[in-house]
Formats: C-alpha cells, structure tokens, sequence
C-alpha cells in the first residue's frame, strides 16, 4: 500500500483518484455489498464469491486505511468484528450505482451481439 501511495501524480481528472481507490476485482463489490448495512467478515465472505479470507482480509484493511470503511469490533463471547461504510464509502456507493447500471446493460448487449 505504502508503494501505491508513493506513485500519486497530478490528475486531469476525478477518475484517476476514483479508480486507484477502487481499483481492481474486489474493492467495489466488497464495498457495495456494505451499502445497507455492516457486515461482518463471513457474511462479506459469502456475498463475494471467488474471493480467498486473505484477500478479502487485505482489501478490507484498505479500504479502511482509504476512509471508505469503518472496522468496529464487538466486545461478545467470541468477540466478532462488523464492518461498514463511512460517509465517504457510502457517497462512493452512490456513485457505483450507475456504474453497476451501466455494466449491466453491457452485459446484456453483449449476449445479444455473441
């Protein structure tokens, strides 16, 4: 993470910022999956299939070093850990939506064209 932080150059515009927060297979639909409520990590291991506990472990600790989730934990026998949006994970979520509507529009004209 450390490394990704050094690269930081002038934008033209949001996107890059955007993209380099969320960027890659995981963040957006871990981070989508919190837009109701917290969760906590099995439930989030479930919603997200495919994903191993060490990468949705690694992808939830930066998405809360980015401020885009709050890590609480539960004092309980066993004590458990819930996770959820911040304001700014939950202003992100917002922006995803049209994002989520546009790519399934694309998937759908794409089953059409094949």
């Amino acid at each position: 993470m450390e490394a990704r932080m050094a690269k930081k150059r002038p934008r033209v515009c949001g996107i890059g910022p955007a993209f380099e927060v969320i960027g890659g297979k995981w963040k957006a639909q871990i981070l989508w999956e919190m837009h109701t409520d917290a969760k906590r990590f099995g439930e989030l291991k479930r919603l997200v299939p495919g994903i191993s506990e060490k990468m949705l472990t690694q992808q939830l600790r930066e998405l809360e070093a980015d401020g885009l989730v709050h890590r609480e934990v539960l004092v309980a026998v066993p004590p458990h850990v819930e996770y959820s949006c911040t304001p700014l994970g939950a202003s992100l979520n917002e922006a995803l939506g049209p994002i989520a509507d546009w790519g399934e529009r694309y998937e759908k004209a794409r089953a059409k064209g094949r």
